[in-house]
């Protein structure tokens, strides 16, 4: 679940202890390092599925470690979780845009493609919010974010068109399916966006959802055989499976916290640390190399998302 990394839907309650405030210079550092470990997932997803083991299996081991993670989190600040209709309904809605299809083509797609060319991907998330938005009439028509789209569309015809563009020309098959991810976490910012998180805070919500997705992701694991156990003693997929998931939980809290301190359109510009450090984890983790046009698609993609993020004054108004 990366959605948060793109647009959060305010207002939220801190998730964390108050303490003394930072000051700006300390919560733009704060903004680099949710990034720099959100960028880590990517590659630390592909190692995790390196081994064969089947998406709904690794869903069900991250949905297990998000939760103990979350559920320590809220637990720790004497929160309950809710369990009226309302907080029901969002638990399962969540648990199906931002869990388990965008993971499951996550996972498809990832084991096939380089992991910079998924955080470049990721990026195109509020590229496709922002036409949603429009379309249900949550937002205002803008040239400058419509110039920003195009810039995100070309980045992606970047990897796609050019023979060079991947070490490999089959993996353009796998782009649609890595493209299902941004679009229907896309669907679960709009949705959270236009209903709330109905008077919870965000790591309350991410708990409840978490939960939801673990109930429906099992029978559909065992379903379709992509149950493994978890070795007593964990090798390097394994590990890197872990390591992800609790990544994702902390992170999670943190950027929650930066928003509710420092505000929503601040925090989003996580999201240019997460895509730039994706690709250079993958250089040192995985030992990828790219080809001059992914790393233009990247600068276009980059360019693509200042045009499209609000500013603060524009926030401010809506």
């Amino acid at each position: 679940m990366t959605t948060a990394v793109v647009t959060p839907a305010p207002p939220l309650t801190p998730p964390l202890t108050p303490g003394k405030t930072p000051s700006r210079a300390g919560y733009a550092v704060i903004l680099a390092l949710i990034g720099i470990g959100w960028g880590s997932t990517q590659p630390l997803g592909k190692i995790a599925a390196s081994t064969g083991h089947q998406p709904f299996g690794l869903i069900f081991w991250q949905l297990v470690v998000c939760i103990a993670v979350l559920g320590v989190l809220t637990l720790a600040r004497g929160k309950r979780l809710p369990l009226h209709r309302k907080a029901l309904e969002f638990y399962v809605v969540v648990a199906f845009l931002g869990t388990l299809i965008p993971n499951y083509t996550f996972y498809l797609s990832v084991a096939r493609l380089p992991a910079g060319i998924m955080s470049i991907i990721i990026a195109t998330i509020p590229l496709i919010a922002f036409p949603i938005a429009l379309a249900l009439r949550m937002d205002r028509f803008s040239l400058r974010r419509m110039i920003g789209i195009l810039l995100g569309l070309s980045g992606v015809l970047l990897i796609a068109l050019p023979q060079a563009s991947l070490p490999d020309r089959a993996m353009v098959a796998f782009l649609p399916i890595a493209m299902i991810g941004p679009l229907f976490y896309a669907m679960e910012n709009t949705y959270v966006a236009a209903r709330g998180t109905q008077g919870m805070d965000a790591i309350q919500a991410m708990f409840g959802a978490s939960i939801a997705g673990l109930i429906f992701c099992t029978p559909v694991m065992i379903a379709m055989g992509h149950w493994f156990p978890m070795p007593l003693k964990p090798g390097l997929a394994e590990w890197a499976l872990i390591g992800s998931s609790a990544l994702h939980g902390l992170l999670y809290a943190s950027f929650v916290w930066l928003a509710a301190k420092a505000g929503s359109v601040f925090a989003s510009q996580s999201a240019y640390f997460t895509t730039a450090s994706g690709i250079v984890w993958a250089m040192i983790l995985l030992g990828e190399r790219f080809s001059p046009w992914v790393w233009a698609a990247a600068a276009v993609m980059l360019c693509g998302l200042v045009l499209v993020s609000p500013r603060e004054r524009d926030a401010a108004k809506s």
